[in-house]
């Protein structure tokens, strides 16, 4: 066979039978957590028009300026690939006019994003999340809802080793005088700043609580914090909170300068980061974004919700040494011990899946010694032999392949007797 000149385009790659059976686990789990607290699922697609994102996400984001995958189709609409979660489920929620069900709707997501960025660990082009979204409630209960929920899923995994950090954004009320306070503060260091944050001085200045550049974040930490510019309604709304968490034993740090990658958080912002991913350290996270339904058309609806990389949430676990199960392996094998009985050995095959035994047998012609080694590498229990002696005596031999001892077992109740010795296998547990 030639050298495959084809790979996986950069920053993405092949997820293989090992991994995808992580990701199927984690997605069930995540499932359950959803279900529990009356979450619905919701599928949307995988790319949108461009304009959604540049005014949901804020034309002046790193996202929107710097990673977007955008391209316009045969008719020269401009469409891009979802970079994130939130603005789809605002654009459907306005599209088929959810605003007439009964508040708060509760929706989950499961699927891949898309980012122009530099791959590295936990970090890649495309990439998936999981998130929830609870749309039309002010309450600070349905922020604590969720930030519980997320808590729980993470818990659930047997996650310790994780911090949640919060912080309020304000409303825009109060955020235009920390704002004003802001731009003044910064402007003797204008001089110090990267080039991206110079920008963000004129275009958009919260979008400088993003910059990595450690001169820049130094500067930010010695000027003034957001959350004591809060208005009487927004410090409220962040006490309330703390106080619903707290009394659910929920335990987190106050971040004064935790404000996201997007422009349409208000009031609560919520991280879950952990000590083991470097600088990509955000598990994930999420917040309240209430005036972003009537940024994109519809009227003021307030909404929260986060999302969870799966990516970075399967290198923590596996520092953690977080048991995942893995991919199933077939209970039985199939021995051939003539070629023409495939077609008895098929015919058993297939019935013993048709009563949730998983089985296998071999498709290649490999000898009887090969089938057995095949069978022993695939870790299976029991290998039944089909040969001329047992079709004429109307029996199966049996070999458990753990203790190797073996037995004639009648064809009419092979599958009783399967049954009952994986069960005694799986220490009475046994599903089939």
């Amino acid at each position: 066979m030639g050298r495959n000149k084809f790979k996986a385009p950069k920053g993405t790659r092949d997820i293989l039978p090992e991994e995808a059976k992580k990701r199927e686990y984690i997605e069930e789990i995540a499932k359950e957590i959803f279900q529990l607290y009356n979450y619905q699922p919701i599928i949307t697609p995988l790319f949108e028009k461009t304009e959604l994102f540049i005014r949901g996400i804020g034309e002046s984001t790193d996202i929107v300026q710097k990673e977007m995958y955008t391209f316009q189709d045969k008719k020269g609409r401009s469409l891009t690939l979802r970079p994130e979660g939130t603005a789809s489920i605002v654009r459907a929620f306005l599209e088929h006019n959810f605003n007439q069900k009964p508040f708060p709707l509760k929706l989950f997501y499961i699927g891949p994003m898309y980012r122009f960025e530099r791959p590295q660990a936990g970090r890649s082009r495309e990439f998936w999340q999981i998130g929830a979204e609870a749309i039309g409630s002010i309450e600070p209960a349905i922020d604590a809802e969720i930030i519980c929920l997320m808590i729980e899923y993470l818990t659930r995994l047997g996650l310790k080793d994780f911090t949640l950090l919060l912080n309020s954004m304000g409303c825009p009320k109060c955020r235009l005088s920390f704002i004003k306070v802001l731009e003044k503060y910064l402007h003797p260091f204008k001089g110090e700043l990267c080039p991206d944050c110079v920008r963000r001085l004129s275009t958009n200045l919260l979008r400088i609580y993003d910059c990595k550049n450690k001169n820049c974040l130094k500067i930010l930490r010695q000027g003034p914090i957001i959350s004591h510019f809060l208005c009487e309604e927004c410090l409220s709304h962040f006490k309330e909170l703390q106080a619903l968490l707290t009394q659910e034993g929920i335990h987190f740090q106050i971040e004064p300068f935790l404000a996201r990658g997007l422009d349409y958080y208000t009031k609560t912002t919520f991280e879950v980061r952990s000590p083991y991913l470097g600088a990509q350290n955000a598990i994930g996270g999420g917040g309240r974004y209430d005036g972003l339904i009537e940024e994109l058309g519809g009227d003021s609806t307030p909404g929260i919700g986060f999302a969870i990389g799966v990516e970075r949430l399967l290198l923590h676990a596996e520092v953690e040494k977080i048991k995942i199960p893995q991919a199933a392996k077939p209970k039985v094998f199939i021995g051939l011990v003539e070629r023409d009985l495939k077609r008895e050995a098929f015919k058993i095959l297939q019935d013993l899946r048709d009563a949730s035994i998983s089985a296998e047998m071999d498709f290649l012609g490999r000898s009887l010694k090969s089938q057995i080694r095949l069978a022993d590498k695939l870790g299976v229990s029991f290998v039944l032999f089909i040969g001329p002696d047992e079709m004429e005596k109307g029996v199966v031999k049996v070999r458990d392949m753990e203790s190797g001892l073996e037995e004639e077992i009648k064809k009419d109740n092979l599958i009783f007797s399967l049954k009952k010795k994986l069960s005694v296998k799986d220490g009475g547990n046994n599903e089939s």
